[in-house]
């Protein structure tokens, strides 16, 4: 049986409740950065406004963020990229009572989605995964063809010589349309390619190098010289990995500094808001995100993420979110978050990333 995206459920406009809604409430920001008093804080559903008797949905949303009325359109925009006399949506209800109308259930559920009780409805160490790979499967090989895979690694991806492998085949056979990720990765990865270790380890003994401790430093103070990862992936002669397959295939990358970094490497951005915007350019593409060993960066990409997507021809589909860790506090902690449509397997990603190469059979 082919993959199925889940049907969209329009609201339906002609109940009373969206007929008898008042418009809903605009105001201008007081300043740059600031929205009035009162202001609605938009969520990862679709959100539909009545601005003069007509609903208008917020097509490119993210959660936390406000809504703004221009151009005939409803824009939604980080508070830092508020500017003053911007008009804000103002309202704090979501049953159209303010013009309104946040529309949480909005795909065709599940078979016994609502049962009113069940045992083991959260994600943990004993939860069966089976189900959930052969559905991935089948998910991939749709997206591969009909939608934008973003993947959000730690560095734990590039420990392991089979698992940087099994996603270099990944990357080869058009699985990843983006990557996204820190200095960590990228470093490990690329210390991996030259020196075979990540932070010192050996990828494929786990035994430890002698002085090993320098090889992550050695390897961003060689790329430095060399002044990009491509430019110090050719000049070294490097064939193999996941940087070198992002490069060898054009799938982008933005990598993200933090306070920890070392060196950092030339494309780390350094500057939390242009990094924030670059992952963003991706995440407006979206239709599939899988996290994979990283709080940090899959709850930052998860904020930024809807669980709808417009597409070109005005449909609306469902955006797919992973998330895959070996603890069970990490997967549900996007839960806990607000981001609701994220999905988690508890599993070291070694054997996340082996398992779904060989279910795919690269």
């Amino acid at each position: 049986m082919s993959f199925q995206l889940r049907e969209y459920i329009e609201p339906d406009f002609n109940k009373e409740k969206f007929s008898k809604a008042p418009d809903a409430r605009l105001q201008l920001a007081p300043k740059d950065m600031t929205a009035p008093e009162g202001f609605h804080a938009t969520s990862i559903f679709p959100e539909y406004f009545k601005i003069d008797g007509n609903w208008l949905l917020a097509e490119d949303s993210r959660m936390d963020c406000v809504a703004v009325y221009e151009n005939g359109k409803i824009y939604v925009r980080e508070f830092r990229n508020v500017k003053q006399g911007d008009r804000i949506v103002v309202g704090r209800t979501e049953d159209c009572e303010d013009g309104i109308y946040v529309h949480a259930d909005c795909f065709a559920r599940d078979e016994n989605k609502d049962a009113p009780f069940s045992f083991r409805q959260s994600r943990s160490r004993e939860t069966a995964f089976s189900y959930d790979y052969e559905q991935l499967y089948d998910l991939l090989k749709h997206e591969r063809k009909n939608g934008y895979i973003v993947w959000v690694l730690g560095p734990a991806c590039a420990f392991d010589a089979e698992a940087r492998t099994a996603f270099s085949k990944l990357i080869a056979e058009g699985y990843v349309d983006a990557l996204l990720a820190g200095n960590a990765l990228a470093t490990h990865d690329l210390e991996a390619s030259l020196l075979g270790t990540a932070l010192g380890q050996d990828i494929k003994t786990q035994r430890p190098h002698f002085n090993g401790h320098y090889n992550h430093i050695d390897t961003i103070n060689k790329v430095n010289l060399h002044g990009s990862i491509p430019a110090f992936l050719e000049e070294e002669g490097i064939e193999e990995g996941i940087m070198y397959s992002c490069v060898k295939h054009g799938v982008p990358y933005v990598l993200n500094g933090s306070l920890r970094d070392d060196g950092p490497l030339p494309e780390v951005y350094e500057h939390t808001y242009v990094g924030q915007d670059a992952v963003r350019s991706h995440v407006r593409k979206a239709t599939t995100v899988i996290g994979m060993a990283t709080v940090l960066h899959t709850i930052a990409t998860g904020n930024m993420t809807p669980n709808y997507r417009v597409m070109p021809d005005g449909t609306i589909r469902q955006i797919y979110f992973y998330t895959i860790d070996t603890s069970e506090f990490a997967v549900n902690k996007l839960g806990d978050r607000g981001s609701l449509a994220a999905r988690g397997i508890v599993t070291n990603v070694q054997d996340f990333v082996c398992n779904l190469a060989k279910g795919l059979n690269l």
